[in-house]
């Protein structure tokens, strides 16, 4: 019997009617994040929060059950691996995200979907100031 495979992902509104799983956007397409490290997902999730954003949950599944959501919901997937390079949340957020109540949507504008970063707004950080993040951020831990 192969054992399924878990990794942590970040929810939104966690065990209620709205919940939703965070994305980010890559191109025209929805990117949903799997980490392989509960402690690697929890810093993605601090990240999120310093940016203001509602604070996520994070949840152990099964990889190939968000996978296979991944599939009928046309987005993509990455499995972030244990211990690897520390990944920023995009600068940029959108004001919309499929989670919210529709009568939360009523003002905002169509066009946006959640945490759409056009590629063309992606900050090039140098190496120094990505160490200068880390350190940072392990200050925090």
């Amino acid at each position: 019997m192969i054992t399924p495979m878990r990794v942590f992902v970040l929810i939104f509104n966690a065990n209620t009617e709205n919940e939703g799983i965070h994305t980010i956007r890559v191109g025209d397409r929805n990117k949903i994040l799997m980490f392989e490290s509960e402690d690697d997902a929890l810093r993605f999730a601090l990240l999120l929060e310093a940016q203001d954003f509602p604070v996520p949950t994070v949840d152990a599944l099964d990889a190939e059950e968000i996978k296979e959501f991944c599939e009928s919901a046309g987005y993509e997937w990455e499995i972030i691996p244990e211990n690897s390079d520390l990944i920023i949340p995009p600068e940029i957020n959108l004001e919309e995200t499929d989670w919210q109540a529709d009568d939360q949507k009523e003002d905002i504008d169509d066009s946006f979907r959640f945490n759409q970063v056009p590629p063309a707004e992606e900050p090039e950080l140098s190496d120094s100031e990505l160490d200068k993040i880390r350190r940072q951020l392990e200050g925090l831990l």
